[in-house]
């Protein structure tokens, strides 16, 4: 317990978790993996109406957008988070995901489990075809270009009469019932289960690709891209490879994102949704799983419960943002700070 308490003091809890798993026997992981994923399965049932925001129910929230922005929090930290790039237009997959679910949901047969994979292969595409020139480039060039790329999905969605333009798709269909779980807006329990098992695959495949080639590819890009270069590894490869896994976690996310809200416009997908995305994970902390999801919690929760400051909610939003970076500018779980010591000892 004091131990504990000394590094709750110090802001090392990152440290004092990741060494307690690493200590812990495979049987005791297991329990915890379970005991913390059947937490997370009862968290709809958990609000008991004192977490209901000024503009929807706790249920609701939960789905979208904390939900919604833990699963886009971490497609976007494989891009900055573990191979440290600079992406400004994630809501462009996250819409190419959203407008693939709304064209084929509403003309179609398919339903959103079909449609699920063509929309994470559009997505995919769409991240390749961006990648490919634009990973030449670096730092805030990168940035400009992915920023452009976003708003290019959007203003062509608002221009293209045959998807709406900026009237959008209505009647977008709800997922076909899986079993006696039924999709219903008055009780989005299922949407949000389906989300938490998204959530955990992004988890777990993030997880066995760090511990693999590309991970530590993404680790010596990160750190220092010229020098991964000098020694060998393909960089331009593992960028475009973190670039095409991040867009398919944002385009399934927004295939039930329309979906759930059964009508999507143009101006569901602003340049805002990937700054407050790209904050979540700063907040956060880069290159942690767990500071991500953190994040995502906080910035996804709080603007909805404090609504109701009207026009001085953004100020105070704001006010947290500033403070908390002030406090804590690696995120509330940054990196181990065995990986930034090495980081500042090559700097040096």
């Amino acid at each position: 317990m004091k131990k504990l308490l000394k590094t709750l003091r110090e802001g090392n809890l990152r440290d004092w978790g990741a060494s307690y798993w690493e200590q812990s026997s495979p049987t005791k992981r297991k329990a915890i993996a379970t005991s913390l994923i059947g937490l997370a399965a009862l968290a709809p049932f958990m609000g008991f109406g004192l977490l209901d925001t000024p503009v929807s129910d706790y249920g609701a929230v939960l789905v979208y957008p904390v939900g919604m922005f833990i699963l886009m929090a971490l497609g976007l930290n494989i891009v900055v988070g573990k191979s440290g790039l600079l992406d400004l237009g994630y809501v462009a997959f996250f819409a190419i995901g959203a407008y693939t679910m709304a064209i084929l949901g509403t003309r179609t047969s398919l339903n959103t489990w079909q449609i699920m994979p063509i929309g994470i292969a559009l997505a995919m595409l769409a991240g390749l075809i961006l990648g490919l020139p634009a990973l030449r480039l670096r730092g805030d060039y990168l940035a400009i270009v992915t920023l452009g790329f976003g708003e290019i999905v959007r203003i062509s969605a608002l221009n293209t009469r045959e998807i709406g333009g900026p009237n959008g798709i209505a009647n977008v269909p709800v997922p076909p019932s899986i079993g006696p779980i039924k999709f219903s807006l008055n009780d989005q329990k299922a949407f949000f289960w389906v989300v938490l098992i998204m959530i955990l695959l992004t988890i777990w495949m993030i997880r066995r690709l760090s511990v693999r080639r590309a991970g530590r590819a993404w680790e010596a890009i990160r750190q220092d891209e010229d020098a991964a270069e000098l020694l060998g590894v393909p960089t331009f490869k593992y960028k475009v490879w973190a670039f095409v896994l991040g867009a398919s976690v944002g385009g399934a996310a927004g295939v039930l994102y329309a979906s759930k809200t059964l009508f999507i416009a143009p101006d569901n997908f602003t340049l805002q949704i990937s700054i407050l995305i790209l904050a979540c994970v700063v907040f956060g902390g880069m290159g942690n799983v767990w500071g991500v999801i953190l994040g995502a919690v906080i910035l996804g929760y709080l603007p909805d419960r404090i609504r109701f400051l009207s026009e001085a909610r953004l100020l105070v939003f704001g006010l947290v943002l500033v403070i908390m970076m002030n406090l804590r500018p690696d995120g509330i779980l940054p990196r181990k700070k065995r990986e930034k010591a090495i980081v500042k000892k090559d700097a040096s």
